[in-house]
């Protein structure tokens, strides 16, 4: 408040329930400005109300704003538009009758009135335009809008729109992004549509961005959208129907589960409305490490149709513990669907919805029960009954294009860098079983990570399983064991994960062991911040270190000696996944440091990173020219499928503090040597299989692929996000030859190989140090 330039200040119940509404300028009505806990206002209330006086009703001046107030909306692409309005006021805001408006742009945007009151704006050229609204006896408003790079591509607002029924509407938005990964809204009359004949009806809203309607009840449809030469495709289904999978008539073959939670039983009992039901009693005192008590149907049941939603009947009993369903994807994931905490007594139906893009058909593996808190021990019993499905018509889910962000190298190394920064996390050993395979995955990768002679090794989260005092000693058993085989040469920080805390619920343990939660640090010019984000979010670690991450990001865009930051924290402030499960609990949190951090780069002109762990996957994307990382499991097993980052591994940074100055905010780099940070992933790689033709004649082409295996059976494929080096003997790579004049080129990006000149070449490929080699032999036609 005192940096707004506040005298007094009053604070008036800070809690999630507090409401704020008001008339914005130019507004009639009032409406909500912040966003209370439960959505929206609450009916009962008190509060305190503030009125200015009646003032002349005449226009003083605008309040020029975008017609569409989507994030992001005070932003446009070259040559797309976006709709902006005029709203006049008197010396009191209030509303007033609108003069004649004209409109003046800028070299950077072209803008065209419209009614009067609204014109468009046409992005032209990158930068920061100003859209001034005038009328006569200097009544006058005015916007800032910023015209972004070349828009690359675009998204949905949902890859699945599911009406309930033909009376049912849904809201559908697209949002472009160029390749810095900065994003604004496209608006209606900038997309082309095409699909969805007698099924469903799209038309344009009056905020410029698609309703959506159901033709025919029971149908399902394919909507293309087309921007330019983008295209993005949006499945609908109209009607949704419940089945029942599980009407417990078979309860007493159901059978008891737990983790650090025995004691606990599953038994039949009378369900919702005298149908058969099923009781979980269990005992959450046993331990302080999160616990949980599992039912366990006789097999497992392939869900009907595609879900949209699993509903289940629960008679609660107030004790707040976390419902949860298991189950496995079609792509062979195994994943749960959340339900509120069981704050209630007595029977409700309670809802879990099924992440959007989720791989069909599903197939439901258990119900849990679960306590994570370990402050609170209790024991209870809860009875399910009537497992349901709400199924919409079979439609084909659209497959949203990977995008492969450049910061990940899938073709080099980052060798040549200054500045080389190791990354592992998630190994989640256990010292009861020091022999564990989890242990050895975490020896094994500490010792890559040491021959490859970084200068630092960053721990980001989950070393550990359950944070007990033995945990941690054998933590510091093997980074022991790494300073050996290292010297002591290589510095190592250690970030805590939300299983640092699993067993007292405080980084106590680790803190006994380990020091502090946070750090700060610079090196070859880089700062370097480590965060706590153990409760899952970074104020449960004390709002202090929000302090910190703001204060250090304003003292190293000051820092003449400082080119860049990198912020490591466990939780990412987006998952990739489609359920969402583990990125920072707070998303308004997660949006402040994505804003933090983008304003860092705008405005102190360096470049920043974030680098994130505890999805399962390995993960790259760009936000506002900011590069985020997500590094995948060091031991336990991932949770994507490998051509999804679901593989085991760990990252190489490579930072080259040179490039950090950022010059102009909107220039994409277009080469690897321009970059100031490269990411290589190393996937742990017990053996690699090169798949290419023995034979080919001049003018053929072909594919060729590498594909690692881990762990006897996971199939790992050499592309994106995995990194490898392509090299060979007569093979052009990347317009590279050894070995004479090339007999074939090949393509690692796409896979193509084309025969150029008879002869004989070698294709290789090295894998995190494994390398594997294929000859091919071109004939003449």
């Amino acid at each position: 408040m005192k940096g707004l330039g506040a005298v007094n200040a009053l604070n008036m119940d800070g809690g999630g329930s507090t409401t704020m509404a008001a008339r914005l300028p130019g507004e009639s009505v009032t409406g909500l400005v912040n966003s209370p806990s439960d959505g929206s206002e609450r009916q009962v209330a008190n509060g305190l109300g503030l009125f200015a006086a009646p003032g002349s009703g005449e226009a003083r001046g605008f309040r020029v704003l975008p017609a569409l107030t989507a994030d992001g909306s005070d932003k446009v692409f070259p040559d797309l538009h976006r709709t902006v309005k005029a709203l006049a006021h008197d010396e009191t805001y209030t509303p007033a009758p609108t003069p004649r408006v004209h409109w003046r742009d800028d070299s950077l945007a072209a803008v065209k009135g419209g009614d009067g009151s609204t014109a468009v704006v046409t992005g032209k050229h990158s930068g920061t335009s100003e859209v001034e609204a005038s009328a006569s006896h200097g009544v006058s408003g005015t916007m800032k809008l910023t015209v972004l790079a070349p828009a690359v591509r675009i998204t949905p607002s949902s890859s699945l729109v599911a009406l309930d029924s033909l009376d049912d509407s849904a809201r559908l938005t697209v949002t472009g992004y160029d390749a810095l990964g900065d994003s604004a809204p496209i608006e209606a009359s900038d997309i082309k549509v095409t699909g969805g004949d007698g099924v469903v009806s799209l038309t344009p809203a009056d905020d410029a961005t698609f309703t959506v309607r159901g033709l025919a009840d029971g149908a399902s449809a394919t909507l293309h959208l087309t921007v330019g030469t983008m295209t993005t495709d949006v499945a609908v289904t109209v009607g949704l129907a419940e089945k029942s999978f599980a009407d417990l008539s078979d309860a007493a073959a159901w059978t008891s589960a737990n983790d650090r939670a025995p004691g606990g039983s599953v038994t039949p009992a009378a369900g919702h409305d005298g149908a058969p039901g099923l009781a979980l009693t269990y005992d959450f005192t046993k331990s302080t490490a999160t616990r949980g008590q599992y039912a366990v149907p006789p097999q497992q049941i392939q869900l009907p149709g595609q879900p949209q939603a699993v509903t289940m009947w629960i008679n609660g009993d107030g004790n707040g513990e976390w419902p949860r369903l298991q189950y496995r994807t079609g792509a062979g994931v195994t994943a749960n669907l959340d339900g509120p905490l069981i704050t209630w007594t007595g029977w409700r139906k309670v809802e879990f919805p099924v992440p959007v893009g989720t791989p069909y058909p599903l197939t439901f593996q258990r119900v849990r029960l679960l306590e994570t808190s370990a402050a609170r021990s209790y024991t209870g019993k809860v009875t399910v009954s009537d497992l349901r499905v709400k199924v919409a018509p079979d439609v084909e889910l659209p497959v949203q294009p990977k995008v492969a962000d450049p910061v990940v190298v899938t073709n080099g190394t980052v060798d040549g860098r200054p500045l080389r920064v190791a990354v592992m996390s998630d190994a989640q050993f256990v010292a009861r079983d020091p022999n564990s395979p989890l242990v050895e995955a975490a020896r094994r990768t500490l010792a890559e990570i040491a021959d490859a002679k970084p200068d630092m090794l960053v721990i980001d989260g989950d070393f550990v399983d359950e944070g007990s005092p033995a945990d941690f000693k054998l933590a510091r058993t093997l980074l022991d064991e790494f300073d050996a085989r290292t010297g002591g040469t290589i510095p190592w920080h250690y970030v805590p994960g939300n299983h640092e805390v699993m067993g007292p619920g405080t980084p106590v343990n680790f803190k006994a062991e380990f020091g502090d939660t946070t750090s700060v640090f610079d090196s070859e010019g880089t700062r370097f911040i480590t965060l706590d984000s153990s409760s899952g979010t970074l104020r449960g670690g004390g709002f202090a270190q929000l302090q910190l991450l703001h204060d250090q990001l304003a003292a190293a865009a000051a820092d003449s000696s400082v080119s860049g930051v990198v912020v490591f924290e466990h939780h990412p402030t987006e998952d990739p996944l489609p359920d969402k499960a583990s990125q920072l609990g707070d998303r308004k949190e997660a949006a402040l440091v994505e804003q933090w951090l983008a304003d860092f780069r705008a405005q102190g002109h360096k470049s920043a990173a974030f680098v994130g762990g505890h999805v399962g996957a390995f993960s790259a994307s760009e936000i506002d020219g900011v590069s985020y990382l997500v590094n995948g499991n060091s031991g336990k097993n991932p949770a994507s499928t490998p051509d999804n980052g679901g593989f085991t591994g760990w990252t190489m940074l490579g930072i080259d503090p040179a490039k950090g100055r950022v010059t102009d905010t909107f220039a994409v780099p277009t080469r690897d040597s321009d970059a100031w940070l490269r990411a290589e992933v190393h996937v742990r790689t017990d053996a690699v299989d090169l798949s290419a033709p023995d034979t080919l004649t001049v003018g053929d082409r072909a594919k060729a692929s590498a594909t690692v295996t881990q762990d006897g059976t996971r199939a790992v494929p050499v592309a994106w996000p995995v990194s490898a080096s392509w090299t060979g003997s007569r093979v052009e790579i990347a317009g590279r030859t050894e070995g004479g004049s090339a007999v074939v080129s090949y393509d690692p990006a796409t896979g193509d190989l084309t025969a150029l000149r008879a002869g004989t070449a070698v294709l290789r490929v090295t894998v995190n140090g494994v390398t594997t080699q294929h000859t091919i032999t071109v004939g003449r036609r």
